[in-house]
């Protein structure tokens, strides 16, 4: 997969973000001038396939609390989800789902989906009551059964754009 630099990046935080070691970083690219990065430059991340290869993408939308699943571009579910609060709200942009982990523990239900930027990810609830409600510490919570459903049909890769 190819993440595009944007303002402010730095390679330390492009491995942090998708959870690749910086060893692995400069393998995957051996031309990169790394203390030169530029906005739009190209950087090879090892290890993740093209999201244009899969078949799925994502789509949250963070006003109407809700997940929309697309299969080649087609609607195929939607699911309710938790979102964060005012004070720390869930990030828009676009990301990938870059690792999963089941049986996380604490808050994060049955399964954790890591999004492209540290910190964040889709995951279950212990918490059921909290769908629909922006509670959240900035992740996307959904019910337990939901987010292994989900999980079931996105790979690893997944593009996922989150709006307001």
């Amino acid at each position: 997969m190819i993440h595009i630099v944007k303002r402010g990046d730095t390679l330390y935080q492009i491995s942090l973000d998708y959870r690749v070691n910086l060893a692995s970083l400069y393998a995957a690219n051996p031309r990169v001038n790394y203390q030169q990065l530029y906005v739009g430059q190209k950087i090879q991340i090892p290890g993740l396939p093209d999201p244009n290869t899969i078949p799925y993408s994502i789509q949250i939308s963070i006003a109407k609390r809700r997940l929309s699943l697309f299969r080649n571009g087609k609607l195929e579910k939607i699911y309710p989800i938790a979102v964060g609060k005012m004070l720390t709200g869930t990030p828009t942009g676009d990301f990938v789902i870059v690792n999963r982990q089941v049986n996380p523990g604490g808050p994060f239900g049955v399964l954790w989906l890591s999004l492209s930027k540290q910190g964040y990810g889709i995951h279950g609830t212990n918490d059921p009551s909290s769908i629909g409600k922006s509670v959240s510490h900035g992740c996307v919570r959904m019910h337990n059964r939901d987010v292994l459903q989900l999980a079931e049909k996105v790979p690893n890769g997944t593009r996922v754009i989150i709006r307001t």
